[in-house]
């Protein structure tokens, strides 16, 4: 057996520290040039499926190369092959941003590489998590009784919730299952324009696809209260047992706002959970003229929202707030016997709220992007986006061959080429977005309202000012009939 002074270890540990340092230094020059000059860049790859990977080594590595090799490939294959929404000119799907701050966050957080499962394995990544929910708690408007969670995403925010909500309708769901219970059947209501995660929670608690019911919504795309109201009645009429509702604000495909107050009181009545689903238009409660969306909030028993789109943290990051948290952790709790010792005597483990064990350190890029802007800086931003979607509707109003197909509410546009026939309609805006996209020089998406097909505008980057709105603007002028 060798000695483990034998210089033919001497390889067996990381790269040196010179060296890495040297390519720290590379790196960041090329993330800053990226930034700098993202405009350059087409936003969408123009590749055949199949044509990225043919460009990369097919064969497993079996002995390793250079980093500097690594990274040319970046700059050469990987880069090319993205669709960058970072770029000032994408405005499809909904406003989301990288700030600088959040890539020096990401940056610090990849270098500590903890696990903030317990707050013995990392007390700072635990206790900053815990104080960065606070201060969105607090932006938010929630009652102290609300506390907060940190995930990747809404539709795994959305899940754990309605597990809460199925956990207290059902009781020892968690030991006995759902499989060969004399249980009732379990019944959602959401919107027909709330998000597909709703569904998606359905079928992974076992409650069924089937048992979302889909309320019909009004002019503005908002929830009737009257049709929710009614399909309640029915349901325990036909002996289901209403479970939750899920109540929207910042929809899907047009930023609409649900009347939550109004809902909260059925919810209330009759004993039914109420999940908010804020994961877009939460952050428009920094903006004090804006309060008018957090009506109804502090009667919820739980919300989500999204900070990474709208409130400038890189992806991914998604907090769930509940109230009495402690519902969560009935669920979700488990301590196996090698994370005793580490689960013992703090005030939170946040590895008990939720089904995932392994949890990154994402409260520091939240915690380095809300210091370095405040409220007051990101309110300004975000009353700029929605500057500019109201700005985008104008234009439109002096515009015969476009119009609007839904209230501007926050800084997403829904509009069409106005045609006398829909298909011709629908046809004139699939051909608008697809050569736009393919330009590479905007990005927009499509979406399907009352039937009809309209384009998508989503505003939201922290790069995107008036003179890229105006590109893109003229872009679809060039493209009418």
């Amino acid at each position: 057996m060798k000695d483990s002074t034998d210089p033919s270890r001497a390889d067996l540990g990381d790269i040196s520290n010179t060296e890495f340092r040297q390519l720290l230094h590379q790196v960041a020059d090329w993330i800053a040039d990226y930034r700098e000059k993202i405009e350059d860049r087409p936003i969408s790859p123009n590749f055949a499926p199949g044509e990225i990977a043919k460009a990369l080594p097919r064969e497993a590595p079996e002995s390793g190369e250079p980093v500097e090799n690594i990274l040319r490939d970046i700059d050469r294959v990987i880069a090319p092959g993205l669709v960058h929404w970072g770029h000032p000119q994408f405005m499809g799907y909904f406003g989301c941003t990288t700030t600088a701050p959040g890539i020096l966050a990401e940056m610090v957080a990849a270098a500590f590489n903890v696990n903030a499962m317990t707050w013995r394995t990392s007390p700072a990544a635990t206790e900053l998590e815990s104080v960065v929910l606070d201060w969105l708690r607090q932006w938010l408007g929630l009652p102290g009784e609300f506390r907060g969670v940190v995930y990747d995403t809404a539709s795994i925010s959305t899940m754990h919730a309605l597990a809460a909500a199925r956990e207290g309708a059902l009781h020892r769901v968690r030991q006995l299952g759902l499989t060969g219970r004399d249980a009732p059947l379990l019944r959602i209501y959401a919107s027909d324009q709330a998000h597909s995660s709703v569904e998606k929670a359905a079928i992974a608690l076992g409650l069924g696809e089937e048992n979302v019911r889909r309320v019909p919504s009004d002019r503005e795309f908002r929830l009737e209260v009257e049709a929710l109201q009614k399909m309640i009645a029915q349901d325990r009429a036909e002996n289901f047992q209403p479970l939750a509702v899920v109540a929207t604000v910042g929809t899907t495909s047009t930023a609409s706002v649900d009347p939550v107050k109004e809902i909260a009181g059925i919810c209330r009545a009759e004993n039914i959970w109420l999940h908010i689903d804020a994961a877009y238009g939460g952050g428009l409660a920094l903006l004090p003229e804006a309060k008018w969306v957090t009506e109804g909030w502090e009667l919820a028993d739980s919300l989500v929202v999204n900070p990474h789109k709208m409130l400038f943290v890189p992806f991914d990051f998604s907090a769930l707030f509940v109230r009495q948290i402690e519902r969560l952790r009935d669920v979700f709790t488990l301590v196996p016997e090698y994370l005793r010792g580490d689960s013992v005597g703090a005030a939170i483990n946040y590895m008990d709220y939720g089904v995932q064990l392994g949890r990154r350190f994402r409260a520091l890029k939240a915690w380095m992007v809300w210091r370095t802007f405040g409220r007051e800086g990101m309110a300004a931003r975000i009353r700029e986006h929605m500057r500019l979607a109201q700005l985008f509707a104008a234009w439109m109003e002096k515009e015969p061959r476009l119009e609007l197909r839904a209230p501007v509410v926050m800084g997403v546009v829904c509009f069409a080429a106005v045609t006398h026939h829909p298909e011709r309609s629908a046809e004139s805006c699939r051909m608008i977005v697809e050569e736009i996209n393919a330009s590479g020089r905007a990005y927009l998406t499509l979406t399907e309202l009352r039937g009809a097909t309209a384009i998508r505008l989503g505003l939201g980057n922290i790069l995107t000012n008036e003179s890229h709105l105006r590109a893109v603007w003229q872009m679809i002028l060039d493209r009418l009939h």
